[in-house]
């Protein structure tokens, strides 16, 4: 029955259920314990006295469980100590009608934050004293009675504590994981940011370079290879955009260099060599999303159902291509709705889509426009 510390705060409801339940015991058995002390021929110094020790006893039964689980189980024995010396002073001023307050030392034992097996330990000798003690001074069924109460209430209460420790452990793990999974997602946009841009960037920083140098006092062709490297530079920028709105817009649309980084990281963790290309710049912005399409299901494909150990991609201006050797396409095998959906997206593209076997021995998926 261990009570070892949640790591960290009391999560839950747990607190304002005990606040709540202690304040409803006490109610509910301090009246009786309390009329034990106004009701007898007593000076009213002794009143006082027993009266405040109670007081302090239940204030005490209410709050230091609580406190225990914000401070862990070192704080934890100081307060159970404190909860015994309070009870103890209870009943060498009341006398032995104070026993009934035992089951409620048992419940706020089980409550609090102990080393593991201490809290039954202490619910386990506190029942035999009150058993010795009643066998010794009561009737045997009297006897039983209220160490059957402090057994039962001590180990339902160690057993609550304990679903409640779980809980907030589990929460916290929860939290943690949450905390790793949104880390681990700004790491994956910060590879592939600097992926989408690094090459893409450095290529239009050289080019808009070039350009500028052909253009000092050019004319003639100079004047003709500058304007075409000017081209290329607002291409290389439009496609570099469109990667960037990809990319931060969370991969809701296909992009070609986004599918990239996706199949270099599918074929890593399936344990297959991947043949990639470094860059995606040679690929017109008009076709990244087909292309990206095509990687994605040939790359599903490859991964699911080829069995394969190597899987190379190529990229052009106008085509794509995703081979593997794996087992291949059987001679009874049929294209899937996936394959079927790349054929009518090159078609529209005014390309064509081949499917067969490959050169590496396995299957050959390429898009042609």
């Amino acid at each position: 029955m261990s009570s070892e510390k949640s790591g960290g705060t009391f999560l839950g409801r747990g607190p304002g259920r005990w606040y709540v339940g202690a304040g409803f015991s006490i109610l509910l058995w301090a009246w009786p314990t309390w009329n034990l002390v106004w009701s007898v021929d007593e000076p009213l110094p002794w009143k006082l006295a027993a009266s405040t020790s109670l007081i302090a006893f239940f204030a005490a039964y209410a709050i230091l469980p609580m406190y225990s689980r914000r401070r862990g189980s070192g704080t934890g024995l100081v307060c159970v100590s404190i909860l015994l010396a309070l009870n103890g002073l209870v009943i060498f001023l009341v006398g032995p009608e104070a026993l009934w307050t035992w089951p409620f030392l048992a419940c706020a034992i089980a409550m609090t934050v102990l080393p593991p097996r201490v809290d039954f330990a202490l619910i386990m000798a506190l029942a035999a004293v009150s058993l010795g003690t009643g066998l010794s001074t009561g009737t045997p069924g009297q006897a039983f009675f209220q160490p059957a109460l402090i057994l039962s209430l001590g180990l339902m209460m160690s057993s609550f504590a304990r679903m409640i420790r779980q809980t907030s452990q589990l929460r916290a793990a929860q939290s943690e994981l949450a905390d790793a999974a949104v880390a681990a997602e700004r790491s994956r946009v910060a590879r592939d940011m600097h992926d989408i841009l690094g090459h893409s960037l450095t290529v239009i920083a050289v080019k808009a370079e070039l350009a500028g140098r052909l253009m000092e006092g050019a004319t003639g062709p100079s004047l003709d290879r500058a304007a075409a490297e000017i081209t290329e530079v607002q291409d290389l920028a439009r496609g570099a955009l469109a990667d960037v709105r990809a990319t931060v817009a969370g991969y809701r649309g296909v992009n070609v260099l986004a599918e990239l980084a996706t199949a270099r990281t599918a074929l890593e963790s399936a344990g297959i060599e991947a043949e990639l290309p470094s860059t995606v710049e040679q690929v017109p912005a008009r076709h990244r999303e087909l292309f990206g399409w095509v990687l994605r299901e040939g790359i599903t494909n490859v991964v699911r159902h080829s069995r394969a150990t190597h899987c190379r991609v190529m990229l052009t201006a106008s085509g794509v291509l995703v081979e593997d050797d794996g087992v291949g396409p059987g001679p009874e095998a049929r294209p899937g709705s996936g394959l079927a959906g790349i054929r009518e997206r090159a078609a529209m593209a005014g390309g064509s889509a081949s499917i067969g076997p490959s050169e590496l021995g396995g299957f050959r998926l390429a898009v042609d426009v």
